[in-house]
């Protein structure tokens, strides 16, 4: 290399760490998980362990070739799966503060014509999708139908995404959890053959994740609180954003969505930048 004249000796590549490396490198915990910011408690069961938002990141960038940038609150996982495994799933944590959602449409939401609603957003954003380079997709149907707890505030469901450069369906798992000033967002993401293990663990999952006193639901202050500009079905058809129009946020959280696995090494792949394509990992 050359600079003004002078020669200058690139530096030497650094070697690239092993899987087992990258794991051993995690800083895994387990027990009562305060979120950042105090928001919630995760109790966790021996099942189960969590990465801080630092380490939530390196799983998702390095190991699993997802652009940088994510604002998370750590992330979920299986204790018996390896992050960087062939059926590794993980469930990312992420805080929407857009005020205390009302379910008073619980009762009223038509799914069957939410998912039609849905299918249509996605349909009508196919051109765009081509035009910026993106696979085909298809929203296949519920992969679990929506549910709402309402005694505890917990909303949950799951979508079967289809993508057309990939050969499985991809799942996507949503719980929902209504808070004082917004919703905790835990989001699990695999392929549909993973369905049955992520079903089982999701029960429990929802049962140890809540808010602490102060940002819970029922703290609520009526005509001091911020009230979001949406219900429960936004949330189902596209999220927090959805106030901007359904097909916006389908569009942006489908994309969202898609998981990537280990690639040479837990090298990124710049040709992944824009896009999630699962792969399996190279070891």
């Amino acid at each position: 290399m050359v600079i003004a004249g002078l020669a200058v000796q690139a530096a030497p590549e650094q070697p690239r760490p092993t899987a087992g490396e990258f794991v051993e490198s995690l800083k895994f915990q387990q027990g009562a998980i305060v979120l950042p910011g105090g928001l919630a408690t995760l109790n966790l069961p021996s099942g189960f362990r969590y990465l801080g938002p630092q380490d939530a990141e390196r799983v998702l960038v390095q190991a699993w070739g997802n652009p940088q940038g994510h604002d998370t609150l750590g992330m979920l996982f299986p204790a018996d799966i390896s992050p960087v495994a062939d059926n590794a799933w993980g469930v990312v944590i992420t805080f929407d503060e857009d005020g205390y959602v009302s379910d008073k449409d619980a009762d009223a939401i038509n799914y069957d014509k939410l998912l039609g609603e849905m299918r249509a957003g996605i349909a009508a954003g196919a051109a765009e999708r081509k035009q910026k380079g993106y696979p085909g997709l298809a929203l296949v149907g519920w992969a679990a139908a929506p549910r709402y707890d309402q005694s505890a505030h917990k909303l949950y469901w799951a979508k079967e995404l289809a993508f057309s450069d990939q050969p499985e369906h991809t799942l996507n798992y949503n719980v929902r959890v209504l808070g004082r000033r917004g919703v905790l967002v835990l989001n699990a993401v695999s392929g549909m053959s993973q369905l049955p293990q992520i079903e089982q663990a999701m029960p429990e999952i929802i049962a140890f994740t809540g808010f602490n006193p102060g940002h819970r639901y029922a703290d609520f202050q009526a005509g001091t609180d911020r009230v979001a500009a949406y219900g429960l079905a936004a949330l189902i058809a596209g999220g927090v954003a959805a106030k901007a129009g359904l097909f916006a946020k389908a569009f942006a959280v489908l994309l969202a969505g898609k998981k990537v696995f280990l690639m040479a090494a837990l090298a990124l792949c710049a040709l992944l930048g824009k896009w999630f394509k699962r792969r399996k990992p190279a070891v």
